[in-house]
């Protein structure tokens, strides 16, 4: 369900900083209709840290409403670093609508790799759907090891996967060569989705392709079936953007690139802060040049 392209969708707001549910629609109806493979709202993509819990219900009825099923929906939001409070929201919480969930590791308190297990397995007897591990060290502070991944892969099969995250293409190589079969492994950085998917990865979840679901998903699917050549050549065609989608972190950089296609405007909340004026136009320029060259495919 959750393999091929998952897109970590933004949260547009307006100028006021309410959410814009307008935009939010076109940009649902977009990546649908360039045949990405799942949704997953309220990811760290999506600003949720910053959002409070009724306008996370209310974005993820949204994508429920405007997905109507045509999409499976992995719907983010549900990490945290105080465990008992986490598995009181998950056992409470109305999951009609959602496939799954991707919780992150505990962030800030930087627990040891026994601390993470149990933390983990709590929540998966806590859920009543499947969950999605999120190894995103860069965030939490801790590293989910390959061999604790393992343990919990073998230990629940209510964890049906993982987004590895770390970026360290060694670690993800042993997850893939040492995980139970049907554990998913699916790349959270998208620079390595091409590497790690060719070493035996299912999929990526993307920030890329909010701006270029078409290109992403296509050197998704080349590269699962082994066309290595006409995924690099999809790679390729996106991969200047990446160094400007993250130059000023994220989702500045994506909803930047947003704006120049005219999907929404870059309002981001606080502590975020809009893109720097000379990082805008180098963006802006490396966004319409893969434009034109996908127009001209």
């Amino acid at each position: 369900m959750f393999q091929g392209t998952g897109v970590a969708l933004i949260t547009p707001f307006n100028k006021d900083l309410t959410i814009d549910f307008d935009a939010y629609r076109k940009i649902i109806e977009y990546v649908i209709e360039e045949d990405i493979d799942f949704l997953v709202p309220l990811g760290s993509t999506g600003e949720t840290a910053t959002l409070n819990e009724e306008e996370a219900r209310q974005c993820l009825d949204f994508v429920i409403h405007v997905n109507d099923g045509r999409k499976p929906i992995l719907a983010g939001n549900f990490g945290g670093n105080n465990t008992l409070e986490l598995c009181k929201k998950i056992a409470g919480y109305n999951f009609e609508g959602i496939d799954g969930i991707l919780s992150s590791s505990p962030s800030y308190v930087k627990p040891n790799q026994e601390g993470i297990f149990s933390h983990y397995m709590a929540l998966a007897e806590a859920s009543s759907v499947p969950i999605m591990i999120y190894n995103v060290p860069g965030r939490t502070k801790s590293n989910i090891e390959w061999d604790t991944t393992i343990r919990l892969a073998n230990a629940s099969k209510k964890f049906i996967g993982i987004k590895e995250a770390s970026g360290d293409l060694i670690q993800a190589t042993r997850i893939i060569k040492n995980k139970p079969e049907g554990f998913i492994v699916t790349s959270g950085d998208d620079e390595v989705a091409l590497p790690m998917i060719a070493t035996g990865g299912d999929g990526v979840i993307s920030v890329i392709a909010n701006a270029c679901p078409g290109y992403f998903s296509r050197m998704t699917r080349f590269c699962r079936k082994g066309n290595l050549q006409d995924a690099r050549d999809c790679n390729f065609k996106t991969y200047d953007l990446h160094k400007w989608l993250y130059i000023e972190g994220n989702p500045v950089g994506i909803k930047s690139a947003m704006e120049v296609l005219g999907f929404c405007e870059n309002h981001v909340r606080l502590p975020l802060h809009t893109m720097s004026q000379a990082n805008y136009e180098s963006l802006k320029k490396c966004v319409l040049e893969i434009y034109r060259i996908s127009k001209e495919a």
